[in-house]
């Protein structure tokens, strides 16, 4: 999967599929959500810090998602787009909904058919973020990334593997806390100091 520095990659469940055979004329569509505003996770690591995000309802407001595509492994062949009316994004309560018709090209209508058939069970969606910030919950462990606002919405993609935060995502899913990670260690290790100073007071006061 090609990944551009400049983007980030997420993955989604397998997307819901229909065709209809109206007379001549069959369609087919694979419809579903390219992101929900439910709070999700990233990855834990072995200490068991865990690294979630979660989409604010308002963050597409201002996103451009005037030319968007559907591939495979976000390269290739495009077979839909929102300039031509072949898929359709739009937001609601749930999340980013989109609806592709993979039947205005031979090679979509193949995509379809591998969609089908079981050979990609999976969505990824490449975006530019344009706002967000950072939460650190000490009580549990977890830095929350709220994402405020997206600037952009390139693509969904069917993949053959999930984007791999440790890995082959655009913008590493680790580098994105990393500010948060080292205020929470710079805090830790000035908590430290202090609790060593006191003790050290008081047991010179004995």
């Amino acid at each position: 999967m090609p990944i551009k520095s400049d983007r980030e990659y997420r993955s989604i469940p397998v997307f819901n599929i229909e065709r209809r055979d109206e007379g001549e004329a069959p369609s087919f569509f694979v419809e579903g959500y390219a992101s929900t505003f439910d709070t999700y996770l990233l990855f834990e690591d072995p200490d068991g810090t865990k690294y979630q995000e979660h989409i604010d309802p308002h963050a597409f407001d201002n996103c451009d998602m005037s030319d968007v595509v559907f591939q495979r492994d976000h390269s290739g062949p495009v077979y839909a787009r929102t300039s031509n009316g072949s898929i359709k994004v739009s937001i609601d309560g749930h999340g980013l909904h989109q609806r592709a018709d993979l039947g205005r090209t031979s090679g979509a209508r193949q995509m379809f058919e591998d969609i089908q058939a079981g050979m990609y069970t999976q969505m990824s969606f490449a975006f530019t973020v344009d706002r967000s910030s950072i939460e650190y919950d000490r009580q549990n462990n977890t830095f929350t990334r709220q994402i405020l606002s997206v600037r952009k919405l390139y693509d969904v993609s069917a993949v053959s593997f999930p984007a791999n935060p440790y890995t082959d995502i655009g913008v590493s899913a680790r580098s994105l806390f990393d500010g948060a990670i080292e205020e929470q260690a710079e805090e830790r290790r000035r908590v430290e100091l202090e609790l060593a100073k006191a003790k050290y007071l008081y047991q010179e006061a004995e």
